[in-house]
């Protein structure tokens, strides 16, 4: 049970890092490679704070949510000045650069050593550490993070920025500010990329720079275009099937170095037949059975 609630666990962070960048790489058509940059920034500032500082989950969350943003700003005001190839080249310099300082910054991030001893989160002096209460509260930021998405993909902004990946001339054109509008998708895709940081820095216990790769990063972003991009449903269904993969080939009973392997390739294989086929991912599947049995 223990086991099938961790993956349950996993399956929630990575849901809302599918969903947040959905944000920018599917509703606006820019795709990061630095997602796992914001995330990490999420993790080590809730980290730093609880260890270093005392402070609870509840006040580290909202200053690492903020720190994220700023620096996502920071980085849109020079990363979007570029276009299409330049800008997911940009994005991958500054995953880079995002990893390299937390594994350089001894002083502050203690570098490969790690941050160990993160507390459980606590609410109202109830613990958090058990898994069934903490994956309730994950479940909770899920449906939060969708809501948000979902309203946001309704309102007028979001009708600006699906103009913006379908045709960014023709909505310059009738007076949107692309560019403004680009930084705002960006910088909150990284507001909502530092909650499940904070989350698993807690839930761990114990976080260190492996965890924020550009590795991390593509896993991230194959997530969302085997879900579909702008599709924030497929997104759960693409991280349970893409956390759960692994999983299922130990189970067969295939050695961990085969498997690893077998991962890769069929990973490859799902984004080639999503993007040669031409359909909107898994979630656009689960969409058309869904009509299929109402009709």
């Amino acid at each position: 049970m223990e086991y099938i609630l961790h993956l349950l666990i996993l399956i929630a962070f990575y849901t809302m890092l599918a969903q947040s960048l959905n944000l920018s790489a599917g509703f606006t058509g820019l795709i990061s490679l630095a997602h796992a940059g914001f995330y990490g920034i999420g993790a080590y500032t809730t980290a730093i704070l609880a260890t270093q500082y005392g402070l609870p989950f509840w006040i580290n969350l909202p200053i690492a949510v903020l720190l994220s943003g700023f620096a996502a700003f920071i980085v849109s005001l020079i990363a979007l000045r570029t276009v299409e190839d330049y800008f997911i080249i940009c994005t991958l310099g500054i995953q880079v650069i995002v990893f390299s300082l937390m594994n350089n910054l001894m002083d502050l991030t203690r570098g490969p050593l790690g941050i160990p001893g993160i507390p459980p989160i606590t609410f109202f002096g109830l613990s958090l550490g058990e898994k069934i209460p903490f994956l309730l509260l994950s479940v909770l930021f899920v449906g939060i993070t969708w809501f948000l998405l979902r309203n946001l993909s309704e309102s007028a902004f979001g009708k600006t920025l699906t103009a913006i990946s379908e045709d960014e001339i023709y909505t310059q054109s009738i007076g949107k500010n692309v560019y403004q509008s680009k930084i705002i998708s960006f910088t909150l895709g990284a507001v909502l990329a530092a909650i499940p940081g904070a989350l698993y820095a807690h839930y761990i216990s114990y976080i260190d720079p492996t965890s924020f790769t550009v590795a991390e990063s593509i896993f991230i972003l194959s997530i969302v275009i085997i879900g579909g991009l702008g599709n924030v449903k497929g997104s759960f269904f693409a991280a349970a099937f893409l956390v759960l993969l692994p999983e299922a080939l130990r189970f067969v009973g295939m050695p961990n170095s085969i498997a690893a392997n077998m991962r890769q390739i069929i990973y490859g294989l799902i984004l080639v037949i999503v993007v040669m086929s031409g359909k909107n991912g898994l979630g656009d599947l689960f969409s058309r059975k869904k009509t299929l049995l109402k009709s």
